[in-house]
């Protein structure tokens, strides 16, 4: 997560304070995190962005892969701040042509992602976005889809990271660097 500056840590401050807790939700139990708070404001927005790509700078992204769909919002513009492509890893049966896949289990289910068989190039550096990191099985499965087409992943960068469950440490395990802008625990507002 952010930290080291008071800049940093105020970012940190802001973008948690834009970012809603939706209770039971997709089902009880669950305390979704909402992002769209965020977004919606764009002093906010454009400050998390810029965040996400200054920690990357330096890493030589090639290519920003999001996540659908909330990775789609946060990788776009991280990907034109780094001056480089866009690629969309989606849920199964939502691109056309021929896809690469994987199967894995979320939370609360299980689930396929996607890619185009020709999104990323043989050794590809590419950096992984998405709005939020809890289990790690979505984004471990992007990183598997990458790699499977001779991607090499440069870090992953979230927008909030749920410390309490085992993501970081998950991808982490991988030999990805996770970065996150903000983290809530637990019942944490």
């Amino acid at each position: 997560m952010i930290s080291g500056t008071h800049r940093d840590e105020r970012l940190a401050a802001r973008i948690k304070s834009l970012i809603r807790a939706v209770p039971d939700f997709p089902m009880p139990g669950i305390r979704f995190r909402d992002v769209m708070g965020l977004t919606e404001d764009a002093a906010g927005f454009r400050a998390a962005t810029a965040a996400l790509a200054d920690r990357f700078r330096g890493a030589g992204a090639e290519v920003v892969v999001g996540i659908e769909s909330r990775g789609f919002i946060f990788g776009a513009p991280v990907a034109q701040e780094l001056g480089v492509g866009f690629v969309p890893v989606r849920k199964g049966g939502k691109l056309p042509g021929e896809v690469s896949g994987v199967d894995y289990d979320l939370e609360y289910g299980s689930a396929r992602v996607e890619m185009q068989a020709v999104a990323i190039t043989q050794g590809a550096r590419v950096l992984l976005i998405d709005d939020l990191l809890a289990t790690g099985g979505t984004a471990a499965a992007a990183v598997e889809l990458i790699r499977g087409q001779g991607g090499a992943v440069v870090g992953a960068g979230f927008v909030v990271d749920l410390p309490e469950l085992p993501g970081a440490e998950r991808l982490r395990g991988l030999g990805v660097d996770v970065f996150a802008l903000c983290g809530f625990l637990g019942d944490e507002e």
